[in-house]
């Protein structure tokens, strides 16, 4: 493990100017916009690749959210039950 501190990962698209209203007046829902929250890297490429697929949902209507949510959830889950299929050598007690 590294002691230096996890790199921020900021997505600067934008897909609307400051400023603009929610929807129009017609009662159409407001188009996607990012929400711009930063994403700092694990260090572990598998789950930092499982996390960059968040940055989807900034380009999909809110009712498709649920969906990149759940297969990242399971994604992590997957890598998170590895870990126990594989789990790190255990120092030997040599007391006898």
């Amino acid at each position: 493990m590294s002691d230096a501190t996890p790199e921020p990962v900021v997505d600067d698209q934008t897909d609307g100017a400051a400023g603009e209203a929610p929807g129009d007046a017609a009662g159409e829902p407001a188009a996607a916009a990012p929400l711009g929250v930063a994403r700092e890297r694990t260090g572990h490429p598998a789950v930092d690749a499982r996390l960059a697929r968040l940055a989807e949902v900034d380009a999909l209507p809110a009712d498709g959210h649920p969906e990149v949510y759940e297969d990242v959830h399971r994604g992590l889950r997957d890598e998170l039950t590895s870990l126990d299929a594989h789990p790190a050598p255990r120092p030997h007690d040599n007391r006898s």
